[in-house]
């Protein structure tokens, strides 16, 4: 599958309208639907931040498995907040975390 294809079918199936997709990612709708169509070819800065957007990873994009899975918004958000503190607060957070799935 090329690359704009599975763009668009990530895109379908987080049910995000392209203008939706342009208002998260700061990348202009005209951009994304000459990546769909092929017809431009994305930065990997780009690819990053549709990635993100719609809950996947750069390795979803590129990969030719057929099963992707989708991130919840609140699981974007956790993983977003984890990015952001420093690296004793990551610690602490993936402790609790093992803790509470004990």
């Amino acid at each position: 599958m090329e690359l704009g294809e599975r763009l668009k079918q990530l895109r379908d199936k987080r049910g995000i309208s392209m203008y939706r997709l342009t208002q998260m990612t700061g990348v202009s709708g005209h951009h994304i639907k000459g990546i769909e169509e092929g017809t431009r070819q994305p930065t990997i800065e780009t690819l990053d931040k549709l990635a993100s957007a719609l809950g996947s990873s750069l390795a979803d994009i590129f990969s030719d498995d057929t099963k992707i899975i989708h991130v919840t918004e609140e699981e974007r958000r956790l993983v977003e907040n984890y990015r952001m503190v420093s690296e004793e607060k990551k610690s602490a957070l993936l402790n609790m975390s093992d803790v509470l799935n004990k």
